[in-house]
């Protein structure tokens, strides 16, 4: 070998070094070599997994868990809470595509999820500063449940909202819900378009349906694990002891703001070991080359590919453009609207459903139908992934795999075809008394000459079920003027409303439901089960496809305007 030729090798293996080391794990000129073993697509899944898992967890879990609890403690009214709600997807809408665009079009992929994950952090931080700056929870004097012909229903509450400030925290917890969509934002577009870059195509789906899978669990334990919080007094220095009310008490706020502040610490935390990871891993070079592009003939490919293409906000437009012009991505637009709106539907809809068609407890009806659509969505996921990878399916094999998917879902669909009977509620499908209506009873009248001495109040619903087998409105509109508590469970006596016990006991009435003579739960439960398997299990594919469907360079801007047609077409 000559000098030259030496020279020239030793020059090839500088310079290849000098690329290892820039693809090293670490922040600035600090790269540990233990960190190391997390420099690969595996590290960065289990870190994107854990920003999933945080996000949902935050934001449809804890938020959702404690927005009843916020309404009552700074009196809030439901219109102010939704529209707090609302400015969650409103800045995820507006935020997607400026984000996805920028970051799409250079090597920032890990430093915007690292800014994701601090802006969660943030706003969960926000979210809790209302109950450090407002003081002292301050109640009223509360009501009774049962009949009190002594009431004065002509007082005014306690509870009113003139002269305080308590309204202005709304401001506060809109700007927390924005820092939550800038959080949500590279999540789901700029996290999947990361993995799937520095993965070969086989495994790309299983990376993105174990992604999905980690998201989907997160509400089910923010649920849980803000119902637990909520069961201590809102100030945790006064203590359940110090305070004379129970949890049973309608004025009774827990303290929802512990979990934000949990949340905020593992969004901050997270930040810092994505924070350290480089555009892509040592050995995507050698993955990407064995890439076969398989985007539609007329996205673009040609003018997306060019080097300066993307480099500058006048491009913007024509990103678009290319996008909105490929067919095969628009189908998946409009499918994924389809399948956002319906599980946005069966998530806000289906613990209504089993309660009202199955006569089951509030509580009771949002644990059944947790456990069904919980467990489905993560499942649904896994399964998508695992069929890509065992498959080798191609942007082609997906769309067909999506087709499955759906059919098997829209079959399932039937399942709501399943009728029960209504029980009695007295006042509102029947007479009391369980006598039939006459043309003197009129539907929806809560008051009879049983009730009419109670000075009953009709703005707080209290399900109480008759020894007569009749529902009833409340305690007070059955006539009862007893109470006892019996191995937890709130019981009332002297009803006069419930003219026939069936039982010796002198209870003639309970907190809660009638219990119904309908035997097709579990069935439903099975199917909806499944159904939530079908839908999600359509996700993983779909996001698949849509990363194949485009050109390379278009990958996360086309997840960002995905996800954005999604939430305006379909939620």
């Amino acid at each position: 070998m000559t000098q030259t030729e030496s020279r020239v090798q030793r020059d090839s293996e500088v310079n290849l070094t000098d690329d290892t080391r820039d693809l090293r794990c670490g922040w600035g000129n600090i790269k540990p070599g233990c960190v190391q073993v997390c420099n690969n697509a595996k590290g960065a899944l289990v870190f994107i997994c854990l920003y999933g898992f945080v996000q949902s967890m935050l934001v449809n879990g804890f938020v959702n868990a404690s927005i009843t609890s916020i309404e009552k403690r700074f009196q809030l009214s439901s219109y102010n809470a939704g529209i707090m709600a609302a400015c969650y997807d409103i800045a995820y809408v507006l935020l997607a595509l400026v984000v996805t665009y920028h970051a799409g079009q250079g090597n920032s992929k890990p430093k915007w999820l690292a800014l994701g994950t601090f802006a969660l952090g943030t706003g969960a931080m926000l979210f809790s500063v209302p109950h450090f700056a407002s003081g002292p929870y301050v109640y009223g004097s509360g009501t009774s449940d049962t009949c009190d012909v002594t009431r004065n229903t002509t007082s005014t509450s306690d509870c009113t909202t003139e002269g305080s400030t308590l309204p202005y925290f709304l401001g506060v917890f809109i700007l927390a819900q924005l820092f939550h969509g800038l959080g949500a934002t590279p999540l789901y577009t700029i996290g999947p378009a990361y993995l799937d870059e520095n993965v070969d195509e086989t495994n790309s789906g299983l990376y993105i349906g174990i992604f999905f899978a980690a998201a989907t669990i997160g509400p089910a334990v923010g649920y849980l694990v803000g119902g637990q919080f909520l069961d201590l007094f809102v100030d945790i220095d006064i203590g359940n002891n110090g305070s004379e009310l129970s949890q049973g008490d309608l004025r009774w706020v827990g303290a929802w703001w512990i979990p934000f502040v949990i949340s905020a610490v593992l969004g901050w935390v997270l930040a810092f070991p994505l924070l350290g990871y480089a555009k892509e891993f040592p050995g995507t070079a050698a993955i990407r080359e064995k890439k076969i592009s398989q985007a539609h003939k007329r996205g673009g490919e040609e003018i997306a590919s060019h080097p300066d293409f993307g480099k500058s906000w006048k491009d913007f437009p024509s990103a678009v453009k290319l996008l909105l012009c490929n067919p095969t991505f628009m189908l998946l637009c409009l499918s994924g609207a389809t399948e956002s709106f319906l599980v946005a539907a069966f998530s806000t809809f289906g613990p209504k459903y089993v309660e009202n068609q199955y006569n089951q407890s509030p509580g009771l009806a949002s644990i059944l139908s947790g456990a069904a659509i919980v467990p489905g969505a993560a499942l649904g996921s896994l399964i998508g992934g695992v069929l890509m990878k065992k498959l080798k399916l191609t942007c082609r094999g997906m769309l067909k795999l999506c087709v499955v998917f759906s059919v098997c879902a829209m079959a399932c669909l039937l399942v709501f075809l399943l009728r029960c009977p209504n029980v009695p509620f007295s006042g509102v499908t029947q007479a009391y008394g369980n006598s039939p209506a006459t043309e003197q009873w009129t539907a929806s009248n809560l008051t009879d000459s049983c009730n009419a001495n109670c000075n009953c109040q009709g703005e707080f619903l209290k399900l109480t079920c008759g020894a007569d087998s009749l529902q009833y409105f409340s305690p007070c509109h059955a006539g009862c003027s007893g109470e006892l508590t019996t191995d937890g469970m709130m019981q009332y006596t002297n009803c006069t409303c419930i003219t026939s016990n069936t039982t010796a006991s002198p209870v003639e009435a309970s907190m809660g439901n009638c219990p119904s003579s309908c035997q097709t739960l579990p069935v439903f439960l099975f199917i909806f089960f499944l159904i939530m398997v079908f839908t999600f299990g359509n996700t993983t594919p779909a996001t698949g496809a849509i990363l194949r469907c485009v050109p390379d360079s278009q990958r996360a801007f086309a997840l960002g305007l995905e996800n954005v047609l999604s939430r305006l077409l379909g939620e």
